[in-house]
């Protein structure tokens, strides 16, 4: 047993009993991943939904995504919507949501104040909360003494102590306030299905905080639980920065007489030398893996992989798969989340990236729709190439070929690549060596087949019985292929592109030299 004490908060990492969660099969699962839209969904926002996500599917639940943006300062303009394309991206199906409608609706906090004006009586009327009418300036300076004497800053509740007939008279005058809700002091614990039992005194450490701001718009802590409730989420997966926070909700929830949901707290995301990772990181967006070609299901695992949560952990480390949804939803296991935080191994996510590359092509359906993917992403990066090769045969072939050569579809868009696509202009071949061609495409189109192996030997054999100088030869074949001078080598080459484009490029060289 371990036990670590921080000014009250006290975590007890005992193994996960099975107490903690039996009521997971017994109840109707109801999970939520509740962002706001204040910029990009990166790797930390995505995991927690994921896990959210996995935790409904193996159980037959709901995964609610709801929209908390209560803090309009900071609202991102579109940001909602790249949210949604992000998730559906990954492959996290949302089941109630903005557009995807539910009985608990609406789906973003800020079309429910009238909700939370509501409630917010409640707690008025049972004196679990009260207004306060302190003035920014008066907190600053309570702010800046704390520094002063070295202390934690925190509300020193002075508006608690207010008599009614003060507080009828402010609000007649319409003297500007927040409301607060007030922390029983003594310590809380509840169960973290992750950690085990957390017990804090929330009150030693913070002030009453503020659950309905000036604005009239709530703030995450009273939103959050609010909402909780009211839209029957029975299990709260969350990052662990929010467990200290969490004995402020189960007193909120008392206040309600609530019975708060099941905790659990996901450990942190650190990058692989121990670092935390920032959102100025511009390698932990979404859309960079999306934009780089890495596949959905390898970023999924690539995360899952740092994490743990999944009954054949053990035998993924001996033997890499990239899992799918559904196999990682059979195997998920929330006991089995690891509680310290997990590192992201950059090399995986190319590993798994393969792996899912491998597995589409194993499935016609996956392997037409990447046909699609790769075709559209070519036209895209040479918009100014008009006679493009993308059949899908073609394509077919390159994704064949590449399977154990890239770590992401991207690279086929690499300069040295780029014949793959496009023919390359026109090279000056010599009047001696224009016979010699002529003479190799003859000897060429009567093999049944292109390989590698065999097109090195057939090479030296041609250049010997003509007497060429071999590397010349290959440098003029490189040219007329490519246009490259570095690159695969010319055998790889024409494997790459097939007996019909290769011998297409070498007849209409000769035709452009005639």
């Amino acid at each position: 047993m371990l036990t670590s004490i921080c000014r009250y908060f006290i975590i007890v990492k005992t193994p996960i009993s099975p107490r903690f969660y039996s009521g997971i099969n017994q109840e109707v699962v109801r999970v939520r991943f509740a962002p706001s839209p204040t910029g990009f969904l990166h790797l930390g926002g995505l995991r927690t939904a994921l896990y959210n996500y996995l935790f409904a599917k193996s159980r037959g639940g709901k995964f609610v995504l709801r929209i908390e943006d209560t803090d309009q300062s900071r609202l991102v303009q579109g940001a909602v919507e790249q949210l949604q394309r992000d998730l559906s991206w990954a492959g996290i199906e949302i089941n109630e949501g903005p557009g995807t409608e539910g009985n608990f609706g609406p789906y973003i906090q800020s079309q429910r104040t009238h909700i939370y004006k509501e409630h917010v009586k409640t707690l008025l009327e049972n004196k679990s909360a009260y207004y306060c009418f302190c003035t920014e300036k008066r907190l600053e300076l309570l702010r800046r003494e704390a520094v002063r004497v070295r202390e934690v800053p925190k509300y020193d509740n002075r508006c608690r102590s207010l008599h009614p007939a003060q507080v009828a008279d402010k609000l007649s005058q319409g003297v500007p306030h927040c409301i607060r809700f007030k922390l029983n002091p003594g310590l809380e614990s509840f169960n973290d299905l992750i950690y085990g039992t957390i017990t804090y005194d929330i009150a030693a450490n913070e002030g009453d905080p503020v659950i309905m701001k000036s604005d009239g718009f709530p703030t995450y802590h009273f939103a959050n639980v609010v909402d909780d409730h009211l839209m029957e989420i029975s299990h709260v997966l969350r990052g662990v920065e929010w467990q200290i926070s969490t004995t402020k909700h189960i007193l909120m929830y008392r206040a309600f007489n609530w019975k708060p949901p099941q905790f659990a707290h996901l450990p942190l995301l650190m990058n692989s030398d121990g670092s935390k990772l920032s959102k100025r990181q511009g390698d932990i967006k979404i859309s960079h893996y999306r934009d780089s070609g890495i596949f959905p299901l390898a970023v999924i695992n690539f995360i899952i992989n740092s994490g743990g949560g999944f009954e054949k952990d053990s035998e993924r480390n001996v033997k890499p798969k990239c899992l799918t949804m559904d196999e990682l939803a059979e195997q998920f296991n929330i006991s089995r989340i690891n509680s310290h935080s997990g590192k992201l191994m950059s090399e995986r996510l190319l590993e798994f990236s393969r792996l899912e590359l491998k597995r589409k092509l194993q499935h016609p359906q996956e392997e037409n729709e990447l046909i699609e993917v790769v075709r559209e992403m070519v036209k895209k990066h040479l918009p100014e190439h008009d006679s493009l090769q993308l059949s899908s045969e073609h394509i077919k072939n390159i994704l064949h070929w590449s399977v154990s050569r890239i770590n992401k579809l991207s690279d086929l868009l690499s300069d040295d690549l780029k014949f793959i696509w496009v023919s390359p202009r026109t090279c000056k071949i010599s009047d001696t060596e224009l016979p010699h061609i002529e003479i190799f495409i003859e000897n060429l189109q009567e093999k049944q087949f292109l390989d590698k192996d065999n097109l090195n030997g057939f090479f030296k054999e041609f250049c010997g019985e003509r007497q060429l100088k071999f590397g010349s030869f290959m440098k003029t074949l490189r040219a007329i292929l490519s246009g490259l001078k570095e690159g695969p080598s010319v055998a790889e080459m024409m494997t790459i592109l097939g007996k019909e484009n290769t011998v297409e490029r070498l007849q209409c060289s000769i035709k452009n030299n005639k």
